[in-house]
């Protein structure tokens, strides 16, 4: 496996190598997550290009930059592990050699959830991961469906700019008790990891009573927050209900739907979903 930290390089040996590409682009740290979507890649590109790069354009002021777990030397190991072929690992001067004038941004889909709790974060997911497209040029690049709204801000993109890589999903890996795996993860303290199982437990329990016949959003919604709520260690960002792909609201239920949450258990802020067929 090759570490490289500069964009020339990349460019070089990507160029040299065989195809089809894949690009799983992180920002390391990694968890079983992460290696689900390095192992989605290898059954299906000849050549796998894993970035580790965390990203400060998509972090607000008072967010967690300077916190944000690394552990590069951990990291590497495990990439090597299941087979990665190339790591990218350039540091923010490369990324950024000068304020950033040129940005991408995807309106409407970017607007509500997060995008709605932290200011400029999906233009800064936007922004980075067309760096990365335009640096490696991958056939294929993956993401975790936990991060659903950033999974279809970068599908809107492709489509739009005509970027020649087909996104693929992959599913969330969870713990055996339901919480979604996350680098923030590591932020819980024991009392806060049992109670955020709250977050997987509500959803699983909203989908029971929409496969039971309720589909007014809005009394979906509710349930998700007052369930959240009822744990005395959540605090609830938002408790969502959008369709697919576009996310937007629905007051009445029909097709494709996604239950999309967000909570704070002392530092960290967690995110979950679940994708529902009405």
């Amino acid at each position: 496996m090759r570490v490289l930290s500069t964009v020339s390089e990349v460019r070089k040996v990507v160029q040299e190598s065989q195809r089809p590409v894949g690009l799983v682009p992180t920002m390391g740290f990694f968890h079983e997550g992460h290696l689900s979507l390095m192992r989605a890649a290898r059954e299906t590109c000849a050549t796998v290009v894993v970035s580790i790069f965390v990203n400060p354009l998509q972090f607000g002021p008072r967010e967690d930059l300077d916190a944000y777990p690394r552990d590069l030397p951990r990291d590497l190991a495990m990439a090597e592990g299941v087979g990665v072929d190339l790591v990218f690992a350039p540091g923010v001067q490369e990324m950024y050699p000068e304020r950033q004038l040129a940005c991408v941004e995807v309106e409407k889909i970017s607007e509500g959830l997060c995008g709605a709790k932290r200011p400029g974060h999906f233009r800064g997911v936007a922004t980075v991961v067309a760096k990365l497209f335009n640096i490696v040029q991958p056939d294929a690049a993956f993401f975790g469906q936990k991060d659903a709204q950033q999974l279809q801000v970068i599908r809107r993109m492709v489509q739009d700019l005509n970027f020649p890589v087909t996104i693929v999903p992959c599913s969330i890996v969870r713990e055996p008790d339901g919480l979604a795996m996350s680098s923030r993860n590591v932020y819980l303290t024991p009392e806060e990891r049992r109670a955020a199982v709250v977050l997987y437990r509500s959803l699983k329990r909203a989908e029971n009573l929409i496969a039971g016949g309720e589909h007014d959003a809005g009394k979906i919604e509710s349930f998700l927050a007052e369930s959240i709520a009822s744990e005395p260690l959540a605090r609830l960002d938002y408790a969502e209900v959008r369709a697919l792909p576009d996310l937007a609201a629905k007051p009445v239920l029909s097709g494709e739907v996604i239950l999309a949450v967000a909570a704070y258990f002392g530092r960290a802020r967690l995110i979950d979903n679940l994708i529902v067929r009405v």
